[in-house]
């Protein structure tokens, strides 16, 4: 009888395991589509004729295309200087990225191991400067760029953003816990501080370096409001700002604004798809230590 007892109790359990199991799944399931619906309703939308994007909106027929076309995306191309857009957001952001990476790193890795006067207060004024939002300086940044001649420039989007704060804690809280005998063994080999930084320190902070890439990469790529303030001319105007206009350029086509964000976002999901093995270990790296 007992041993009836306990085969019943275990095959109750095993079901009751099985149950809340499948409502786990069920309920990620279910937060997954409630979190990727915006994005499949836009894709979707981008691949429809402009007169069904609506029409379908409220029902699951939004999600599933009855008419798929690339109408839209030519469309996109024939209204606007899209490629031109593109390029500017492309050189824009790339050039903040690479030179971010040069000179954050730097700071980090000086902040990290070098001993000089007034680092820690330095450290710490960086430190806050983190929690400074980019609008609190944005007026008296602007009428700077203003007073130098270089408004509606590529330099004025660029410049500001190369030293990041946040970048340069980044890569200070992923250097500070490096074994100090990789850089020690250089040092007897008879190689400089920069040497030292470039052929040891660089090699073993990929994740890093691949963080604060992708995290800059997203940040800037979206960017509106300091292109929105700086840039007059269509010729140096990045995609967030071209976008904004887009939207309000008669006639307004849904299916072409749809379009317009699904060639937008594109990039940035490459991006992050591309770097995204090392990403999750920076983050782990760099969240763990201090």
């Amino acid at each position: 009888m007992n041993n009836l007892e306990s085969t019943h109790w275990i095959s109750k359990r095993s079901n009751q395991q099985w149950l809340e199991k499948m409502a786990s799944y069920l309920l990620l399931i279910f937060l997954a589509f409630l979190f990727t619906a915006p994005i499949l309703f836009v894709l979707m939308g981008s691949l429809k004729p402009d007169e069904l994007v609506l029409s379908e909106a409220s029902t699951l027929k939004a999600f599933i295309p009855q008419q798929v076309s690339l109408e839209n995306y030519h469309d996109v191309f024939e209204r606007v200087k899209f490629g031109r857009f593109f390029f500017n957001s492309l050189l824009i952001n790339s050039t903040i990225v690479v030179s971010g990476l040069i000179v954050n790193s730097l700071a980090g890795y000086a902040f990290a191991r070098l001993r000089w006067r007034g680092r820690s207060l330095l450290l710490v004024i960086v430190i806050a400067l983190m929690i400074l939002p980019f609008e609190a300086i944005a007026v008296p940044l602007f009428f700077q760029i203003t007073l130098l001649g270089l408004q509606n420039t590529y330099i004025a989007q660029i410049l500001p953003f190369v030293a990041n704060a946040f970048s340069i804690y980044l890569f200070y809280t992923f250097f500070v816990d490096l074994p100090k005998e990789l850089e020690e063994a250089a040092y007897i080999d008879g190689a400089s501080t920069f040497r030292t930084f470039v052929e040891v320190i660089m090699p073993v902070s990929k994740p890093a370096f691949a963080t604060v890439a992708i995290l800059t990469f997203l940040t800037q790529w979206g960017s509106f409001l300091w292109s929105l303030m700086i840039t007059i001319d269509e010729k140096v105007r990045p995609l967030p700002l071209a976008i904004a206009t887009f939207q309000t350029l008669p006639p307004i086509q849904w299916g072409d604004i749809m379009s317009f964000g699904v060639m937008m976002v594109t990039p940035i999901l490459m991006v992050f798809l591309l770097f995204q093995k090392w990403f999750v270990k920076g983050v782990a790296s760099t969240g763990t230590k201090g």
